[in-house]
């Protein structure tokens, strides 16, 4: 009462296969692969996300960033 052995498995394969039929599995392999790659580009692209805004934020010497301060006023905290 060990393991199982390859008929065991070969007998749960038969009856998976007659329980759901190949075209269902076939789509539900499909669809998981789909959404392994899916997720697989999505991590990808958040890495780059934050790879381009560091890269962004960067100054690059002799580059002058032009902006505009705006002044705080105390009377409008009140």
């Amino acid at each position: 009462m060990g393991s199982f052995s390859i008929w065991h498995w070969l007998i749960v394969l038969l009856v998976i296969i007659l329980v759901f039929g190949t075209a269902k599995l076939k789509n539900m392999g499909k669809d998981m692969g789909g959404a392994i790659k899916g997720f697989k580009e999505g991590m990808k692209d958040g890495t780059d996300d934050v790879a381009s805004k560091v890269d962004d934020r960067r100054q690059v010497p002799g580059q002058t960033i032009d902006v505009q301060a705006k002044e705080k006023n105390p009377a409008s905290n009140v």
